[in-house]
């Protein structure tokens, strides 16, 4: 059975985290979609609410499960057995980091393999960060993530309340 590791902040999970998810899941016997829990930056969802929305995206297909860690990726994998570990690539700025960090996980567990997918062009342009930007700002975000990742962005927008632009970095859209 090869089983193969997905790893991202998922902070929300949209589009294109499960376009490239569900292209792994017919590609190998089991796709953990593991979610890092100790990210370097700002994230808007817990870890908890960041597994359920995964959780809720994914329950429908039977060889995706989702799982937390805050361990070294390479080490996760080895843990829960995988001998893939799964990357999304947009553009050209994707690849440079991901080529780095494929040959990390080669020093670090050289028995891994990294396969990366081409995003879909329908979500090239769609990132985590992005995403909480425009919907901050009053853009509509519901083409972009499922329904219930939509729902969970906006009620956590309300209940951050005038101290959003504070809690989540702007990157793109704000004229500052």
């Amino acid at each position: 059975m090869t089983i193969a590791v997905y790893p991202a902040t998922f902070d929300p999970v949209h589009n294109g985290h499960i376009d490239i998810a569900m292209r792994a899941a017919r590609i190998f016997d089991q796709v953990i979609v593991a979610v890092f829990a100790r990210p370097s930056k700002s994230l808007m969802f817990s870890v908890d609410e960041r597994v359920w929305l995964l959780q809720e995206t994914f329950k429908g297909a039977a060889n995706v499960r989702v799982a937390a860690y805050s361990t070294l990726t390479s080490d996760f994998a080895h843990v829960n057995g995988a001998q893939v570990i799964i990357r999304g690539l947009r553009d050209v700025n994707d690849f440079e980091l991901e080529f780095k960090q494929a040959l990390m996980y080669r020093h670090l567990r050289p028995e891994l393999e990294v396969v990366n997918l081409i995003s879909d062009s329908d979500y090239t342009y769609v990132s985590s960060s992005l995403l909480k930007e425009v919907a901050m700002l009053g853009g509509d975000v519901d083409r972009l993530v499922p329904p219930h990742v939509a729902r969970a962005l906006y009620a956590k927008l309300k209940q951050m309340g005038i101290e959003a632009e504070q809690k989540v970095k702007m990157v793109a859209l704000s004229n500052d």
